[in-house]
Formats: C-alpha cells, structure tokens, sequence
C-alpha cells in the first residue's frame, strides 16, 4: 500500500530530539502556556517575518479567533472561497457573520479576485482567501481591492506554512494569518494546534486574551473568551520540524516537480508562478477521468483523495441557503480533481509506479 502521508520517517528521523524534548517537559511539569510554547511562538514570528506568533488550539480556532479580534460578527459578510475545507466557513458563522462564496482561478484553485470584486456589498467587512494545497492566493490583485473598499485581509494559511510571494510568507501580508498543525500538514504536530500571526500589536493582544478564556491577568477576565491554548508537548514536536521546514518543503517541491514532468499531457497538473513558491501540500491533478484513476489507483493498493467534493455552497450544513448560487469553476473542479500521495519522504520510483497507474486507467 502507498498511503497518502507517512508520517513514520520524519518521526524516525526526530525521534532522539522529540523524545528527549518532551522527556525534559515533563520532568519540568510546566504543562500549559509553557517555555516550549513561548520559544515556538518566538521562533514561529522569526520564521514567518511577523511581529508576533501566537499559538492555539487548532487551526480552526485560529480563523476564529482572527475574526472575532476584527470585530466581525452577525450582519457583516466575509468572501470566501467554495472550494476548501469547511472550518474556513465555519469560522465566519462562529462569529455570526454570513460567509459569501467567490468562484475560483482554474489554474491556482484559489479564490478569483474578479469574483470577489463583483460580490462586495456594503455589508462585506472582509476577504478570506485560502492558500489552497499550498499554492499562495493572488494577494497582489486581492490586498489592492481590499484596501480600496476598506476590508480586512485575513489569510487562510492552514495548507501553506512555508509558502511564499516574492520571497514573503504567507501569513504575513493580511491583518493575520492562521495556520494549523495538524499532524499531515507541511508543518505539523501530533495532534491539534494552530497559529495566528500578525504584525499589529493590538491584535496580537487580543489573540492571547481570547484564547485564554478572556483574561490578561489570572482571574481577571475582561472578555468571554475560549479555551483555545497550544499544549506544551505539541509545541517540542513542532520546534524540532520547524527548523526543517524549508528542507521539507523542498522535497515536496522535488517530488511534485518528478510528478509534473511524468503527467505532462495526461492531466492538468498544478500550476507554478514565477512570483509564488508553491509548497505542495497537496499534488492535485484534474481530469473528467478523475473516478476511473481512482479506482485503478485503489486496486493497486495506491490512495488517493479528492479535496474536495463537494463544494461548501452546496453542503448540507447551509441548509439550502446558497441553493440559487452558481460557481461554475468551483464545481467543475470539484468534479475533476484528485491529490496523489505526497509526503517529503516519497521517493521517485514510488512517484514512477503511482504515475503508471494513472496513465494506464487514461489508456484503458
């Protein structure tokens, strides 16, 4: 079997620094808001060229929090895309807000800034663009827009902690970004947790209130906030991958560049900008074949997975809400797409096999 992620060999290779961190944790049984959180925090916002990192619970918390510290709630409407994982339009309805769905680029997957610009209203307070499978959103043509209509920028960066624009992280352009490290991203822990980054000061002050049930003193609560801190033991986890994460962002790059050269012409596979650095969270290709590639990859024992099926206008959860709405993009992607295995660790015969089986279900 060739999973999708293996997460196996980059323990192996950790496992004397990771073990040996979370033995000296717990011998110093400073489990909450702890030194390794606040040295990962420190060396987070160093990485990502912010002035503060503050870490949480999830990735999901992370969006959420960012918008309740905007001041976004019920009546403002936040454009978002379609086409990702729901906790990015969970986190708009957390808050009260109505979160409104732009169609998407063909080629980046990302949100498309023209149908952002057509879908402003006098009730939009921000723009929430994903970094979608780890391919940067066009934030040259969507920071623009948001400052002409005064909208606050927050990035969804949960698939792309690594990433860049002209040399700049993601994360560090919007008013936060939110990461999450859940164990099979680029960067990820083995459990929960998540990240806010932010260069404003106010900002970051709020994020530490509110993840700490309101309060910037113990007992003295000046907000009702959440229950939302990263536990100790994840942030060792995640200050021994940080140090690699260009090393492994490279190996992703490697191995995605081994499945674009092989799939030339069969399929559309991902596209690279010249201004971008893509960090392959997932390899996504597209095809109308998409489900006859599937179940021969699955007969030979390789997995696959789609991200994503369903497009969030049309789930269940908004009951019917946006039945009326039409993104032609979003759901011609969602019926062609398929991710292949991509983990640093895949080596290039592997990506050889995997690429033979998809060429032979486009021939049969």
């Amino acid at each position: 079997m060739i999973p999708m992620v293996n997460l196996k060999p980059q323990y192996q290779a950790l496992k004397e620094e990771i073990d040996a961190g979370i033995l000296r944790a717990l011998a110093d049984a400073q489990f909450i808001l702890g030194p390794n959180v606040t040295a990962f925090e420190q060396e987070a916002a160093a990485y990502l060229g912010v002035a503060h990192a503050v870490a949480c619970a999830s990735g999901t918390d992370a969006l959420h929090l960012s918008l309740r510290a905007a001041g976004i709630g019920p009546g403002d409407e936040v454009i978002t895309s379609a086409f990702t994982f729901i906790a990015t339009a969970e986190a708009i309805r957390y808050v009260g807000a109505r979160p409104v769905f732009a169609d998407i680029d063909p080629l980046t997957f990302n949100i498309d800034p023209r149908s952002v610009e057509a879908l402003i209203t006098s009730a939009t307070r921000a723009v929430l663009p994903v970094h979608l499978f780890g391919m940067p959103a066009d934030l040259g043509r969507l920071m623009p827009l948001c400052a002409q209509h005064k909208l606050t920028l927050i990035e969804d960066c949960a698939q792309s902690f690594g990433a860049t624009i002209d040399g700049r992280q993601t994360g560090s352009f919007g008013a936060s970004g939110a990461f999450s490290f859940f164990p099979s991203k680029n960067l990820g822990c083995y459990g929960d947790g998540g990240l806010i980054s932010t260069h404003s000061d106010a900002l970051a002050a709020q994020f530490r209130m509110l993840r700490n049930h309101g309060s910037k003193v113990r007992y003295h609560h000046d907000v009702i906030g959440y229950n939302s801190r990263l536990d100790e033991l994840q942030a060792v986890v995640l200050r021994a991958k940080l140090k690699r994460i260009d090393q492994y962002n490279d190996q992703r790059r490697q191995v995605a560049r081994w499945y674009t050269e092989l799939l030339e012409g069969a399929v559309q596979t991902p596209l690279v900008t010249d201004n971008a650095r893509h960090v392959y969270h997932q390899y996504t290709l597209l095809s109308p074949h998409r489900d006859r590639i599937a179940s021969k990859l699955q007969a030979a024992g390789i997995a696959s997975a789609i991200y994503y099926p369903i497009p969030l206008h049309r789930q269940i959860a908004f009951a019917g809400e946006y039945r009326a709405q039409e993104l032609p993009v979003t759901e011609r992607i969602s019926a062609q797409c398929l991710s292949l295995p991509m983990y640093p660790e895949l080596e290039e015969p592997t990506v050889r096999t995997i690429v033979a089986e998809v060429k032979e279900a486009l021939v049969g």
